[in-house]
C-alpha cells in the first residue's frame, strides 16, 4: 500500500476544498439553516409531532442526510473531473499508484469532507430544535456508510461526465428529487398506501430511514433492511468502479 501517495492526493483535495471554504462550508450551512426556518418554524407550527418527535427535530436527520448526498456527490465528481479536465489524470494513471489506492484518496477526502459538512449541520441544528441521538454508534455508521457510498458514486459520475454541465445532471435530476421525495421532510406513513409501496422503490428511503432511527429510534424501513440496503448500494458502486479501471472506461482515451 503506497500510504505516501494516498496522503498526497488526499491532502491536496482537502486543501482545495479549505480554499473554498465560503461555497464548501458556508454556503450548505446557510442552505439548511433556511429549510429549518421554513420547515421547522412555519410548518412545524402546523404539525406538532410526528411518531412522538416534534416535526422541527424529525426532520433534522433527513436535512443532514440530504446536505451529505449533495456534497458527498460533488465533492467526488469534481475532484476526479478536474484532473480529467486538466490532462492530469494521465499522470495519477502513470504513478506508482494502484487503482485502489487512487479511489480510497479520492473517495476517502470526499466522504471527509462529507462527513465533517454533516457534523457541522448537526451542531447547527441543535440551535432550531431539541435533538437527541438515541444511537450514537449506529449514527456514525450510517454517516461514514453513506458518505463513502455516494462519493463512490459520484466519483463514477465524474468519469463518465464529459463536461461542466454533465456533473451537475445525476445531482439535479435524479439524487435531489430521490432525497426530497424519500421522507426528508416526512414519514412515509403518512402517504396514501399505494403511495407508501411505490416509494419503498425509492433507495433514498433506506438511507434516511436508518439514519433518523440512529437519533429517535423510529423508523420508516427495518434497520436491519436500512443497513442491508446501504451495504448493497456501496458494493454496486464498488464494482462498478472496479470495471471502470479494469477496461479504462473514459480514462485511457
Amino acid at each position: 500500500m503506497n500510504i505516501h501517495a494516498i496522503k498526497a492526493i488526499y491532502y491536496f483535495e482537502m486543501a482545495r476544498w479549505w480554499r473554498t471554504i465560503l461555497q464548501s462550508i458556508i454556503s450548505p450551512v446557510v442552505s439548511t439553516a433556511l429549510y429549518f426556518v421554513v420547515f421547522g418554524a412555519a410548518i412545524g407550527q402546523r404539525i406538532e409531532s410526528v411518531e412522538g418527535v416534534s416535526y422541527a427535530a424529525f426532520i433534522v436527520p433527513g436535512l443532514i442526510m440530504l446536505s451529505l448526498l449533495q456534497q458527498s456527490l460533488s465533492n467526488a465528481s469534481f475532484g476526479i473531473y478536474f484532473p480529467k479536465f486538466a490532462g492530469t489524470i494521465y499522470e495519477i494513471l502513470s504513478a506508482p499508484i494502484s487503482h485502489i489506492e487512487t479511489v480510497i484518496a479520492f473517495v476517502g477526502a470526499a466522504a471527509t469532507k462529507s462527513i465533517v459538512l454533516a457534523l457541522i449541520i448537526l451542531a447547527t441544528a441543535t440551535l432550531f430544535a431539541d435533538i437527541r441521538i438515541d444511537h450514537p454508534v449506529w449514527m456514525v455508521v450510517f454517516l461514514i456508510l453513506t458518505a463513502v457510498t455516494f462519493s463512490m458514486i459520484g466519483f463514477i459520475i465524474g468519469i463518465w461526465a464529459e463536461g461542466f454541465e454533465k456533473l451537475q445532471l445525476v445531482p439535479l435530476l435524479i439524487v435531489t428529487p430521490l432525497a426530497f421525495l424519500g421522507g426528508t421532510f416526512y414519514s412515509i406513513s403518512m402517504l396514501p398506501p399505494v403511495w407508501q409501496t411505490v416509494t419503498l422503490f425509492n433507495p433514498v428511503v433506506y438511507l434516511v430511514s436508518g439514519f433518523r432511527w440512529s437519533f429517535y429510534g423510529v423508523s420508516d424501513v427495518d434497520v436491519g433492511i436500512s443497513l442491508a440496503m446501504t451495504l448493497l448500494f456501496l458494493a454496486i458502486a464498488l464494482a462498478v468502479v472496479v470495471w471502470i479501471f479494469r477496461t479504462g472506461y473514459r480514462l485511457r482515451a
